[in-house]
């Protein structure tokens, strides 16, 4: 599910929620590679022996190179090193040592804390208890700097109004009807800082997540969604805080071809399987 774009600009305009009015459409299979690959041809028999030869090559040379040891380096930097300095690989360090409620709190003060943040607060804004007035008051002084706190919630109280809340199948305090579930989770894929300084950073978070209502004849089934949110944090009180934050679609991946759970099978799975604490 996605807050839809330009979230929480200077401006302080919001848009749509839960991707409402969309309607997805499913291809026919293809019968070849859908990064369009051409199909595998046999090789002629008249290659075996070639081939042969090559493996036996690549095998010696992979035998060389182990037992040089483990004491390789590229451009100066052992193979340890490289591995560590992954873009995706994570810092092993402990994201947070407190939680305000059920929203993690007390990150570090560096670009590692920073991106460990925006992973949490990304979960949070795009959540379905960001829809209930009730904790939207709560989410926004844990997550939001002082000084911005009263604007945000108030631009969040008009974009989640009594009319939207009715359009996405939700009473006036953002609950499901008896017998349905509503689902809002966001899953961070990957964090990068493209600004940082000791007192702000800005931080891309890619995430996936899955929005909609898990019930019988709903007209917004349970569907996924890939979108990337742009954090503007600040260092306030001990930790960092959003100061705004806005959202884009993508980068998305080939659908896969998963057979769709029933209603009843995703409600479960909402109500059992628990979430994360999220680190660089």
């Amino acid at each position: 599910m996605s807050l839809g774009d330009d979230h929480g600009t200077d401006d302080g305009t919001y848009g749509g929620y839960a991707g409402t009015g969309q309607t997805r459409t499913r291809l026919p299979d293809r019968a070849t590679d859908p990064y369009g690959g051409a199909p595998r041809r046999p090789r002629s028999s008249s290659r075996s022996l070639v081939t042969i030869v090559g493996v036996i090559v690549l095998l010696i040379a992979a035998i060389a190179f182990a037992n040089r040891g483990d004491d390789v380096t590229t451009n100066g930097t052992s193979g340890e090193d490289k591995a560590e300095t992954a873009p995706t690989a994570a810092s092993g360090e402990r994201p947070v040592t407190t939680k305000s409620g059920a929203i993690p709190s007390g990150f570090a003060h560096d670009r590692q804390g920073a991106e460990s943040a925006a992973a949490n607060y990304a979960v949070v804004l795009v959540s379905a208890d960001i829809l209930k007035p009730a904790r939207r008051t709560e989410i926004v002084q844990r997550v939001f700097v002082a000084d911005k706190a009263a604007e945000l919630e108030s631009s969040l109280d008009k974009a989640y109004d009594k009319n939207f809340l009715s359009n996405v199948g939700l009473d006036e305090n953002g609950n499901a009807p008896s017998g349905s579930t509503y689902v809002s989770r966001t899953m961070p894929v990957g964090t990068k800082t493209t600004n940082y300084s000791n007192t702000t950073a800005t931080v891309d978070v890619w995430c996936t997540g899955v929005f909609g209502m898990a019930a019988e004849n709903t007209t917004s089934p349970v569907t996924s969604d890939w979108f990337t949110m742009t954090l503007q944090l600040r260092w306030a009180d001990g930790d960092w805080k959003v100061d705004s934050f806005s959202q884009k679609a993508g980068p998305a991946p080939v659908n896969g071809d998963n057979k769709i759970s029933t209603s009843e099978e995703v409600s479960k799975a909402v109500e059992e399987y628990g979430g994360f604490t999220y680190a660089r």
